[in-house]
């Protein structure tokens, strides 16, 4: 039997305000954003620096027709070129593949099933990559976990709270606070491993985050959302809800809005690909007498970003009891608009650092510092819209769909990465900072136009009344 707590989220308050199972899912989300970031952060240098290069890339199972595919699509790519395509590839396929994770989980297993399986074989990937051989099928791997594993864990933290209960934006926020604490660590133990001790033991211990985090999803289970079982009358299982009057208008206006929010993250998503590669090439990472590795530019961006989740959430805590605190489509306007400034202090110490010269690191502060405070209004918030609007006979489904943008960004990212070596680093951070105003513009626009429809005490049908 389902504890109290759950049966009863709005009177559970057990952990930090909210439901214990928000405890077990945000633990089991970072030790999983732990491996991933790990792996993610040792990536694309990996590849560049080792892997692609020529003594190796003949040992890597069917690279030869993976690598015809790509260039089939882009044409002829230089290493580095090559390593940020494949990146972009793999990190936008882990954002298409929840669709079909929420399918699974919505039609046939459920979530809780869904996740141990994405679990699981978001371990064996891990363990995979630490060999050269099964790089493609530790990707697959890892593709495949994730679909499984981060749609339906999202969809879980909405299934704690019941509709219309204000903590459900908050809780999002918590969430992917939980997911950045994890980010810290892991570019200072999976990329320090990585690029000072071995690419394997690097690669080894995001494995065994991701065996942790599967541990603490299974001991946690008895907080977890109960899963809606269909019930049988007569020995006929009765069909799962279907759309209520005004549910497909949602659900339009959502799909709509997936190409605006691709715009909206390109800048926080390079961050993982060229970005490494250009801070390599352009910061001053030497302190002491000691050289930084690159990788821990994603641990400072994740200890900013926890600070700017944290203010947040502080900030619209204060606004709410003082006046009435935006909805989600606002908040999403208000976040991209500071999104849009972050590439432009790149673009600014790419003019400072033109003829060869080093930048301070103070430039990659500012950036990641105003990077941060937006996305802090945009990737939670978005979640938190999705969750909400999702109707029921489609929970998982929409949380997936909404990573859908996450898949295009990451392949639009890939293509922008290859132009690096194009094109000059303050054009390069230009043509981002340009792609994110033209979202946030837009948003502007749905914001006036759909505003009530995805408002959040709006009956979806009445808003067209």
């Amino acid at each position: 039997m389902a504890p109290a707590a759950v049966a009863s989220p709005a009177s559970d308050r057990a952990f930090l305000g909210h439901p214990r199972g928000l405890a077990v899912l945000a633990f089991s989300e970072a030790w999983e954003r732990f491996s991933y970031s790990g792996m993610q952060t040792l990536l694309v240098l990996y590849t560049a620096h080792s892997l692609f290069q020529p003594e190796n890339i003949g040992k890597i199972w069917g690279f030869a027709g993976f690598r015809s595919s790509l260039e089939a699509l882009y044409g002829p790519l230089s290493t580095a070129a090559l390593a940020s395509s494949t990146f972009g590839i793999y990190a936008g396929l882990v954002y298409l593949t929840p669709i079909l994770g929420g399918l699974l989980a919505d039609r046939l297993l459920g979530k809780t099933r869904t996740v141990i399986i994405g679990a699981v074989l978001l371990t064996a990937g891990h363990w995979l990559m630490a060999y050269e051989q099964s790089f493609l099928i530790a990707l697959s791997c890892l593709v495949l976990g994730v679909g499984c594993f981060k749609t339906n864990i999202t969809g879980q933290v909405g299934d704690l709270y019941v509709l219309g209960d204000p903590r459900r934006a908050r809780a999002f926020q918590i969430f992917v606070l939980f997911i950045a604490i994890a980010a810290v660590a892991a570019p200072l133990v999976c990329g320090t491993l990585g690029e000072k001790v071995s690419w394997s033991w690097g690669f080894g211990s995001a494995g065994i985050g991701m065996v942790v985090g599967l541990f603490t999803y299974l001991g946690g289970r008895r907080w977890l959302p109960p899963e809606p079982a269909p019930k049988k009358r007569g020995g006929v299982v009765e069909p799962r809800p279907r759309l209520a009057p005004g549910e497909g208008r949602v659900i339009l206006i959502l799909v709509l809005l997936l190409p605006v929010l691709t715009l909206s993250t390109v800048g926080n998503e390079q961050m993982f690909n060229a970005y490494l590669l250009w801070g390599e090439a352009n910061y001053q990472l030497t302190f002491f007498g000691m050289t930084m590795p690159i990788t821990w530019l994603i641990s400072i961006d994740s200890v900013i970003a926890i600070l700017a989740m944290s203010g947040s959430l502080l900030f619209w805590r204060w606004w709410g009891k003082r006046r009435h605190e935006p909805d989600e489509i606002t908040k999403l306007t208000i976040g991209t608009m500071i999104c849009a400034l972050a590439p432009l202090v790149l673009s600014v110490a790419s003019l400072y650092a033109a003829g060869g010269h080093r930048v301070s690191l103070g430039w990659g502060l500012v950036f990641h510092a105003i990077n941060e405070l937006g996305f802090a209004n945009v990737y939670p918030v978005g979640m938190a819209l999705y969750s909400r609007c999702a109707p029921r006979a489609l929970g998982g489904t929409m949380i997936a769909i909404y990573f859908l943008h996450l898949f295009a960004a990451n392949v639009l990212v890939g293509r922008l990465g290859g132009l690096l070596s194009t094109m000059s680093g303050a054009s390069f951070w230009l043509l981002h900072a340009g792609l994110i105003a033209v979202a946030a513009l837009i948003l502007l626009l749905v914001r006036k136009l759909a505003g009530r429809l995805l408002a959040p005490t709006v009956d979806p049908e009445a808003a067209f009344a």
